[in-house]
């Protein structure tokens, strides 16, 4: 008697490939980006990715949880974590769909690019170039290398030109961690991060800790000069007049996600300048 063959069981190649996933790179070792990093309130790997890089790996995907796409939360996590800090971070994102990258850096600004699955480019040239310089890359000979990235190629995917992008930060100084490759699944990354030499976990501490470590990240940094007197008050004031409408705008929306940490940022950031300057005065 004869039995019916039965399909081979599917491989998990599909999922994977259609598995969301993403990656910040800051140009700043893990002590400076650990101390910012926990006023995203989001648990995270942070490791080593060179010599002046740190990569954070998410523990969590918030993009399933909140209805909001990789993108955009992405793209509020780098704006939270570049505002006030003299260092630009590179968030780089994937899904089903596309992939792509979001430069922010300080308060201009974000910058990015996307490809759609199959690799074609949808971003702008102009896009390309901002993002050049705002890295420091060379503009004739990483433009000639990244040129490559916004023209139709037949045999590179979305993931692909994200491999090709990190293989020309590496004139940077961007070493990301073995198996930590851009398009691979989240938890994927997350399991290869969290047995990386040097890893840290970042979690949040609570208002007390976060505060004071955000208070020594800025006074050992550049900005210090700008903590007392005048021009840390209209720097404080900026600040407010960003984040208060931008909180505003992101809590309308219920659920904006990333925008509404970087509007929160931004107001303690405010809140935080102003009450330094005047515990500095009363000295």
């Amino acid at each position: 008697m004869s039995s019916e063959s039965t399909p081979a069981p599917a491989t998990d190649s599909a999922d994977a490939a259609s598995s969301p996933g993403a990656l910040l790179l800051c140009r700043a070792r893990p002590d400076s980006v650990e101390t910012v990093a926990q006023l995203l309130r989001e648990r995270m790997l942070l490791a080593p990715a060179g010599p002046e890089w740190s990569v954070l790996v998410p523990e969590g995907k918030p993009w399933l949880e909140g209805g909001e796409p990789v993108d955009s939360v992405l793209a509020g996590w780098a704006t939270a974590l570049a505002v006030g800090s003299p260092w630009p971070v590179l968030a780089l994102w994937w899904d089903a769909d596309r992939s792509g990258c979001t430069l922010a850096a300080g308060f201009r600004r974000t910058v990015g690019y996307v490809w759609l699955a199959n690799g074609t480019p949808v971003g702008e040239d102009e896009a390309m170039r901002t993002f050049a310089a705002r890295l420091g890359l060379d503009p004739v000979l990483d433009m000639q290398a990244l040129d490559p990235l916004t023209r139709p190629d037949s045999d590179a995917d979305a993931r692909a030109r994200l491999r090709g992008l990190i293989a020309v930060l590496t004139r940077v100084g961007v070493d990301l961690p073995p198996g930590l490759n851009p398009g691979e699944p989240a938890d994927r990354l997350r399991e290869v991060a969290r047995v990386l030499d040097g890893v840290r976990s970042v979690e949040w501490s609570g208002w007390r800790d976060a505060v004071r470590a955000e208070l020594d990240a800025v006074e050992s940094g550049p900005l210090g000069p700008w903590l007392r007197g005048p021009r840390a008050r209209a720097l404080a004031g900026g600040q407010l007049a960003a984040g208060v409408p931008l909180l505003a705008w992101s809590l309308r929306r219920r659920g904006g996600g990333g925008w509404t940490v970087a509007g929160l940022v931004l107001v303690v950031h405010g809140v935080l300048g102003f009450a330094y300057d005047r515990a500095r005065e009363r000295e």
